[in-house]
């Protein structure tokens, strides 16, 4: 992992020999909220910085409805593609964002998981859309989660502890203190599930609300502009 600059703004990238894994943030005011003339800018800009082809995005909706990218704009919260020289990114302010790489079949995934995706399984399901499309094997996978909110800052509701709670998948895990709920502890379960090797799964251990180190974005932290970082991957 390292911190790179690119035309004055910041990014943390990750070299997976073979994919890069790529997370904004907010340094310089780097914004990529698409419903901007500013934040579409910036999308058509990563093709510069980074040497692509193409860059590919959802309209998110909070489902676990995962697109495998063809060149549209459609709804869903997770992208894979097989497409060399094609980014695909997810829009974040808070919520998590997951890069999958499988190294041995060359394929990737961005997922946009909320606490909704989160409790649907999103991360879960985008794996098993890569085995059916992609013959992907869950010991193949590398994955990296990015900044989001974490269990020291997300509280929500007793009602949505208790929803998480009395799912089936989550009924055995440790996954609040009160109403601080960690999204981490629930998508890397879905992972392990699914057979993804604990030591390739990797938590970049930044929260959008209370770390120092980084300018981010946070929805729950801004009081008025409501900026987004673009998480994405691609293949070398």
């Amino acid at each position: 992992m390292e911190r790179i600059l690119v035309d004055g703004y910041e990014f943390i990238k990750v070299d997976l020999n073979g994919a890069t894994a790529v997370f904004s943030t907010g340094k310089q005011g780097l914004d990529f909220n698409k419903n901007t003339e500013e934040g579409l800018r910036n999308i058509e800009n990563i093709k510069k910085w980074f040497q692509l082809t193409e860059v590919g995005y959802m309209s998110q909706i909070h489902s676990n409805s995962v697109i495998t990218y063809n060149g549209e704009i459609k709804e869903g919260d997770a992208l894979v593609t097989n497409e060399e020289s094609t980014a695909v990114g997810v829009f974040t302010a808070d919520c998590v964002p997951i890069l999958i790489y499988d190294k041995r079949n060359k394929a990737i995934a961005a997922i946009h998981s909320g606490w909704r995706g989160t409790f649907s399984c999103i991360a879960l399901k985008t794996v098993e859309i890569m085995e059916k499309q992609y013959d992907t094997k869950a010991e193949d996978l590398v994955v990296y989660i990015g900044p989001h909110m974490h269990q020291c800052c997300y509280e929500v509701s007793e009602e949505i502890i208790d929803e998480f709670r009395n799912q089936d998948i989550y009924k055995d895990l440790d996954l609040s203190e009160g109403r601080m709920l960690s999204m981490l502890k629930c998508i890397i379960y879905q992972l392990r599930i699914k057979g993804v090797r604990e030591e390739n799964i990797k938590d970049l251990n930044i929260c959008t609300f209370c770390n120092k180190e980084y300018e981010l974005h946070s929805y729950r932290k801004s009081t008025n502009k409501y900026g987004r970082m673009f998480s994405f991957i691609f293949l070398k």
